[in-house]
């Protein structure tokens, strides 16, 4: 991008695709990877909720990053692209199954399969469904039903529901009581405060080889006030504000920089 040789970047800042090690930590990000942290010692099933653009998949990818290979096997799905069958029929691939035709065998199969790879082989595996808010309650049923293994000590996996903060409402319905019942933990992520929106700015500033503070304070500021904290939202307005100080000719962005910016992409 033009910005980057006009601001004197190495890179390009406030990208999706981020290294692990590079991840900012805020408050959120580190409590949600403390309860994922109990889940992974006492496994079941775990819920992380937030809307969009809050950090959600972020924290499941240092989650899975962070498991070692040798004791878990991670399964990432996402049903805004999968159907019902094919959740299921992915998660007997995983398991190193042919998926069988039916559903109730097919079922059956991957209960086998579960206990099979956590009690004979000693990897526990770890299915995490994203998007889960797009969910029909007949398919909470059938989790509830395909996770149920009625043992007293050793559970054999380890299953985290990701969605929306509508999510927490349809667990809440009658009908979904059974399994919102046996969820062992629970967070619901929050946006960045003013001062993380401020760290996370200037970490990905100095990230990208930036030798001086290109957004001022009051950039800082307007740069919270218009995305709320969201964190996929200051990405895209940073972005904007950084190509829209590069055609101004502007060493530093202000509060006018970033709010002409946010006008000029929709935001």
């Amino acid at each position: 991008m033009m910005f980057k040789a006009f601001y004197s970047l190495a890179a390009t800042p406030f990208l999706k695709d981020i290294k692990v090690q590079d991840i900012f930590q805020s408050s959120s990000q580190k409590e949600a990877a403390a309860r994922l942290d109990y889940l992974k010692k006492a496994r079941g099933i775990g819920l992380i909720t937030g809307e969009p653009g809050v950090g959600k998949t972020l924290s499941l990818r240092l989650f899975t990053d962070g498991l070692n290979p040798a004791l878990f096997k991670p399964m990432y799905l996402p049903l805004s692209t999968l159907t019902v069958m094919d959740v299921y029929r992915a998660i007997a691939t995983a398991l190193g199954e042919n998926p069988k035709a039916k559903k109730i065998d097919l079922f059956l199969q991957i209960q086998s399969a579960i206990i099979n790879s956590s009690k004979n082989r000693g990897i526990t595996p770890v299915l995490i469904l994203d998007e889960m808010h797009l969910a029909r309650d007949a398919f909470f049923a059938d989790i509830s039903l395909l996770f149920n293994f009625n043992m007293d000590s050793d559970t054999p996996f380890i299953l985290i529901l990701s969605g929306i903060s509508y999510l927490n409402t349809k667990l809440s319905l009658n009908q979904n009581k059974p399994l919102n019942q046996r969820i062992s933990t629970r967070y619901s992520f929050d946006p960045f405060s003013p001062e993380e929106t401020a760290q996370y700015i200037s970490k990905q500033i100095s990230l990208a080889g930036a030798n001086y503070e290109i957004f001022s304070e009051s950039a800082i500021l307007a740069v919270h006030s218009l995305s709320s904290g969201f964190p996929r939202v200051i990405n895209q307005l940073c972005t904007h504000s950084l190509i829209y100080g590069c055609q101004c000719k502007k060493q530093v962005i202000d509060e006018e920089c970033v709010r002409e910016a946010a006008i000029e992409a929709g935001l």
